[in-house]
């Protein structure tokens, strides 16, 4: 960096030209020759919002996913029935649909940055009441709570990193900060593993969430230190304090760009109004249609399969109601589950990290689509397993959903993220984005209301082809509203 001339084009000295927010963040140095450099180095603020952005989606993973192994504990606890139950795993999701689409919305009127802070203090309240819940209905409104913060953080993390950061590693860096969503998932079930080993009682549950306090409490002090999206804050016509944000963005050694002149554009600020309705215009329909039914059809295998793999897997495994005789029969079959159900989420990670390199390669809509397809593979193939017994039972299920998982982390758990926060206009874009995670999680709550349900009337057999069924529309309605983002200017995605 050192090495690199202050110089940008125009060159110093020359008449500054204007230039939108996202130019300026696109634009690169060149070496004293003239030579350009191949991309433009991140800056430490770029960077602190990513590691900020990237630890909110880790609590998300954590969280949920830690719920299914707290689950049977929590059950015994509070003596709660099936339908019970289901409220419980489906109360974190509900909050997260609600969050995503009133607060996370909010980011469009209040910026990026406040509801940046004001979801991790959310998280942080309710996850200590929740460590002290005595009932049933303290801890279904705390799993509410928590689901409501980790909803906003949907929109609104997307948001302040892909209007932060170069156009071209737009796909990458978001989908690395989303895949602390699946190391968050690995490290709930593996925490959630250890302190059952360590606290074989029912209280482990309290021990596990309590885990999550402290380190979100740093998060959260963190995010004060950050800079407001200056897209944002040019939208709304503040183009002064979008400069002075622009410039502490970019502050880099040697300095570039050299000053910094934003075009006054009041078309910005239009695109059809913000009032909520503008998702349905002719304008936006068409990317509110594509950001929210893909999504939807992912989660309602995504968050299934999920939570309940547990479950499941006890089942399998040998465990199940009728095996269980004490508290210590409940803590062996939550062990071996948490095992089992952490081999299955590392292709989570293995997922992700295909996605976050090939992204920006082959684009997100062939890979949501490729992603589809292989979900409903990995389904069928767990299916196969009711017609088995022993070893062959168990590798068909865990074949089926390790395959499962990777590709729903290669393609649509990963790409509707992506694209929910790219294919909106800057002025409804938190309200878009927050829209698509908001319906989405109307598939996860049902999903999770219904599934311990379903799996006692209906049976695993035929929830798992239901399952395979959505897949294979996700893949269609995919193909069918495309609108390819990869590579592209927020600022032309948005016209």
């Amino acid at each position: 960096m050192s090495q690199l001339d202050a110089q940008t084009k125009p060159a110093a000295g020359a008449n500054i030209e204007s230039k939108s927010v996202q130019d300026y963040i696109d634009e690169m140095p060149i070496w004293p020759d003239g030579t350009s450099v191949k991309s433009s180095p991140m800056t430490a603020m770029q960077w602190r919002i990513w590691s900020l952005a990237a630890a909110g989606k880790f609590f998300e993973g954590f969280v949920v996913f830690m719920t299914g192994v707290a689950l049977p504990l929590i059950v015994r606890e509070f003596h709660i029935g099936s339908a019970e139950k289901g409220i419980v795993s489906a109360a974190s999701l509900a909050g997260i649909l609600i969050g995503a689409v009133l607060l996370g919305g909010l980011s469009d009127y209040f910026g990026r940055k406040r509801m940046f802070i004001a979801e991790m203090i959310i998280f942080c309240a309710f996850l200590a009441l929740l460590i002290l819940c005595q009932n049933f209905l303290s801890l279904a409104i705390c799993l509410f709570g928590l689901g409501m913060a980790l909803g906003c953080d949907y929109p609104t993390a997307h948001m302040i990193i892909s209007e932060s950061i170069p156009s071209v590693a737009r796909g990458k860096l978001v989908l690395g900060a989303f895949a602390f969503q699946a190391v968050g998932a690995l490290a709930g079930t593996g925490v959630g593993c250890l302190v059952l080993s360590l606290v074989p009682d029912l209280s482990a549950w309290r021990w596990m969430f309590a885990t999550a306090l402290i380190p979100a409490i740093l998060v959260t002090l963190g995010r004060f230190f950050i800079t407001e999206s200056a897209n944002w804050l040019s939208a709304k016509g503040s183009h002064d304090e979008a400069e002075l944000a622009v410039t502490r963005l970019l502050h880099r050694t040697p300095r570039y760009p050299t000053a910094i002149s934003l075009r006054r554009d009041a078309t910005l600020e239009g695109h059809g109004g913000t009032s909520f309705m503008a998702l349905f215009n002719s304008r936006n329909l068409r990317a509110t249609i594509f950001a929210s039914v893909p999504w939807f059809l992912q989660d309602l295998g995504t968050y299934g399969i999920g939570i309940f793999t547990p479950t499941i897997l006890a089942a399998a495994l040998g465990g199940g109601a009728e095996h269980i005789r004490s508290v210590s029969d409940l803590i062996s079959d939550g062990i071996l589950a948490a095992e089992g159900s952490a081999m299955i989420t590392v292709l989570l990670i293995v997922g992700i990290v295909f996605a976050v390199v090939l992204a920006d390669r082959l684009g997100r809509i062939n890979l949501q689509v490729f992603g589809f397809i292989g979900c409903a593979v990995g389904l069928l193939i767990a299916s196969f397993s009711i017609d088995f017994e022993g070893s062959a039972k168990i590798e068909l299920i865990f074949v089926g959903f390790m395959l499962f998982n990777f590709m729903t982390n290669l393609g649509p758990n990963a790409q509707t993220y992506l694209l929910a926060g790219e294919v909106f206009p800057t002025a409804v874009r938190g309200m878009g984005a927050g829209f698509a995670a908001a319906f989405a999680k109307i598939g996860a709550v049902a999903t999770a209301f219904l599934f311990p349900i379903l799996l006692v009337a209906i049976g695993t057999r035929s929830l798992l082809y239901g399952l395979v069924i959505t897949s294979i529309l996700g893949a269609i309605v995919t193909w069918m509203f495309r609108i390819e983002t990869t590579g592209v200017n927020l600022d032309e995605i948005g016209k």
